[in-house]
This record gives structure tokens, C-alpha cells and sequence, in this order.
């Protein structure tokens, strides 16, 4: 059985690695020169197992005047490329009834995503920066407590571990926030969750993967179309020629509508724009990963260095404003955490990136309306977090489909 992966971010890898141990013959094609070189590159490394909250809400309800107006500065929005429509299926989201059903449909993934990365990691040959961390989330306010409140009984009820610590408990938990010049009411903490480079892990896969025999990755080649006849999927068209086989997935992230709207396959997925600077650790870097939730700023210890995560901008696949927002989110960590990193220092490492989000939340991993022709997309902010249970759970329908 030959199958096409469409996709080498760590989507595409773990895709293409659970298609393997079932038997399956892949092909990973990128149009990228290496592996993870979009929103896998640089993101906020965190496996974060117990934070997979539905980002449409009632409380986002409120933040919408904020937002369009400029005023909220972890999120800004160009109406543009789509997003009325998406927006509107949004919006319908953000019932407290759809944010708790969407909330534990990506919470009951991300456990067993957490079950199959510890799996997978007694399996590998090769490291990738994990760290059994933990993490906190301080909290501005009184009202963003009890909100969390709320949270932390639903998900302990499904097996979720986390809890509500006092403004002491969470500095004496991580002594780094005590040199925080931040107010916060509250901190939620979870010992689950993790942290790791998704780039190294993609490129330790890549490695293992070729010399495996079973996998082949066609980097630098561009699809140009997916060519339908009737209601199957014939073949795929690259700039180096076509390419058939038995069944295709699509892990191109926010690039996948590009590819599955011309087969009458829409995913409905939106670029949301996420920013990181990676620099060395400041005097009083945490050692937990720490997320300042009303300042949409996340800091992640890893590899040796402090990784700077934030923001969440709706500017269709504009890249104009990369700089400048990369400026704001350093400006905003010096602020709140100012002996976290060494500021100052040469060749530190920017990256912005395309987070395929669709109006639930939930991530698309599954057989689409075309014979042959699966996907496994739109996983938002937490594509390394449910890459393992989404590659595992995808390779498995592929594989029964062809039986």
C-alpha cells in the first residue's frame, strides 16, 4: 500500500511514522527544501496536554470590540481572505454549550496524545529537547479565576490533572515569577504538561524514517493540484511530475484549503499568525513553562535557551507586519518578565508562523467526501501537542480503508 503525505511539519512526520508500522509504503512531499520549516519551526514547544480550552468561547465574546478596535495587543485582525465567513461559523462556536463540547473532544486527544508521545519516546533513537516541566498560567484577575475555576472541574472529571494554586503557591512552585513585575490573582498548574522541540523531533523522524527503507521524503516539490475523476482522487500534480497512490493525506496546515477547495473539499481553515524569539536565559528564567494569560505571552526553557511564544493575529497569509509584531511581543515579555531572558542578546532567532485553526478548534483527521483522500488538519495552536494521537489515528482509517 503506497500512500502520499502531503505535509512535513510534525503533522506530516507522525503521519507518515504510524503509516509505516502498519506497513504502509509513504511518501512525504513538502514544498519546503527541509522538514518543519512553517509552523513547526519555531513555535512555543509545549506539549500542553491539560490547556486545550476552546479558543471560541463566551469570554472571547467580550473581547471582540477590544480586538477590532486595536486595543487588544495579543491579538490584531484584518478582515480579509475569507474570514467573514469563517468568522460567522465562529462566532456560532462560542455558545458555552459548543466551548465545553469542543473543549473535551480536544482534551480526550490530547490525553491519549500524551499516552502515545511517552510510547513513541521509549521507541526512539534520538532526542528532541523533552522535558517533563509542567506548567503554570497566571491569571490577571479575580473574574479569569473563577472562569478557570470552572475549567479545572470539567476537565478533572475527564481526567485532566490540574489545579488552582494562590499567587504564593505558584512562586513558590517556580521562584522565577517573583521577579516578575506582574500582578496576577491566581495560577493554574498541571504537572502533565511537557515541553520539546518539534523541529528536532521532525528532523530526528526524517532521519529515522529514510533509513528505514519504508518512507521517502520528496522536499523542495511543490503540489500544484490534486486531480479528481468522479468521486475519487486519481493523482497528485507537483512541479516534478504527477504522482499516484493508493491514498493521499493532507497535512499542509493552514495551506491545506489551497489544496482541497479545487476538489470541492473545504476545510474550512483560517491562518491565525503566531510570533516566537528564541534567545539565550536571563538571570531568572523560568524553568517551568510559564504562561502570562492576560498578556498572551508563553516562556518556554529549552535546548539551553528561552523561547518568547505569543500572540494570535487574523491577517489572512499577510506576513507584512512580522517584524513589528516581533517587536511588541519582546516588548511585552521585557515588561512582565524582565530578568527571564538576556534581552541583549546577538543572533537571536524570530519566527512567525500560520496556525491552522478552524471555527471549533477541533483538528480535521479523517477520510474527506473523495475516495482516497484523507486529512489531518487544522489543529490550531496545538499541532505538537495532538500530533501523535492524530497520526495514529489517521494512519489507522487510511489503513482500513484499503483492507
Amino acid at each position: 500500500m503506497h500512500v502520499v503525505v502531503i505535509g512535513a511539519g510534525v503533522i506530516g512526520v507522525t503521519t507518515a511514522y504510524y503509516l509505516a508500522e502498519l506497513g504502509c509504503r509513504v511518501t512525504v512531499i513538502d514544498r519546503e527544501p527541509g522538514v518543519a520549516e512553517g509552523a513547526s519551526f519555531g513555535n512555543a514547544g509545549q506539549l500542553s496536554y491539560s490547556f486545550t480550552d476552546a479558543m471560541a468561547n463566551p469570554a472571547f465574546l467580550t473581547r471582540i470590540p477590544g480586538i477590532l478596535l486595536g486595543q487588544d495587543a495579543g491579538c490584531r485582525v484584518r478582515v480579509r481572505d475569507g474570514l467573514i465567513p469563517w468568522g460567522l461559523r465562529f462566532l456560532a462556536e462560542c455558545t458555552a454549550g459548543r466551548a465545553k463540547e469542543n473543549t473535551l473532544a480536544v482534551l480526550g486527544m490530547a490525553m491519549r496524545s500524551a499516552t502515545l508521545m511517552s510510547e513513541l519516546r521509549r521507541r526512539l533513537p534520538f532526542e528532541f529537547s523533552h522535558r517533563e516541566a509542567g506548567k503554570l498560567v497566571l491569571l490577571g484577575s479575580g473574574q479569569a479565576v473563577r472562569e478557570a475555576r470552572a475549567g479545572v472541574s470539567l476537565k478533572m472529571a475527564n481526567g485532566c490533572e490540574t489545579e488552582i494554586l494562590s499567587p504564593a503557591a505558584a512562586v513558590e512552585m517556580e521562584p522565577a515569577i517573583a521577579h516578575m513585575p506582574v500582578t496576577f490573582a491566581g495560577a493554574l498548574y498541571s504537572s502533565q504538561d511537557n515541553v520539546a522541540d518539534s523541529r528536532e523531533f521532525a528532523l530526528g523522524m526524517q532521519r529515522m524514517l529514510e533509513k528505514s527503507g519504508n518512507v521517502q521524503f520528496r522536499l523542495g516539490v511543490d503540489v500544484r493540484r490534486l486531480v479528481r475523476e468522479g468521486r475519487r482522487l486519481r493523482y497528485i500534480e507537483t512541479d516534478d511530475g504527477e504522482l499516484s497512490a493508493d491514498s493521499t493525506v493532507v497535512c499542509a496546515g493552514a495551506w491545506s484549503g489551497h489544496l482541497l477547495n479545487p476538489v470541492n473539499v473545504n476545510p474550512r481553515i483560517y491562518p491565525v499568525r503566531g510570533y516566537s524569539v528564541t534567545m539565550p536565559p536571563g538571570e531568572a528564567a523560568p524553568t517551568m513553562s510559564v504562561t502570562v494569560l492576560h498578556k498572551k505571552t508563553v516562556f518556554s526553557h529549552m535546548n539551553g535557551k528561552l523561547r518568547i511564544s505569543g500572540f494570535a493575529d487574523f491577517l489572512g497569509f499577510s506576513k507584512l507586519n512580522d517584524c513589528e509584531r516581533s517587536d511588541e511581543l519582546l516588548a511585552i515579555a521585557r515588561d512582565v518578565a524582565p530578568l527571564a531572558a538576556d534581552y541583549s542578546a546577538d543572533g537571536q532567532l524570530r519566527w512567525a508562523g500560520f496556525r491552522p485553526l478552524t471555527p471549533s478548534g477541533r483538528p480535521l483527521v479523517g477520510p474527506s467526501k473523495v475516495e482516497g483522500l484523507f486529512l489531518n488538519t487544522g489543529h490550531g495552536t496545538l499541532g505538537w501537542t495532538l500530533a501523535c494521537a492524530s497520526g495514529h489515528d489517521i494512519a489507522n482509517s487510511v489503513v482500513r480503508s484499503l483492507r
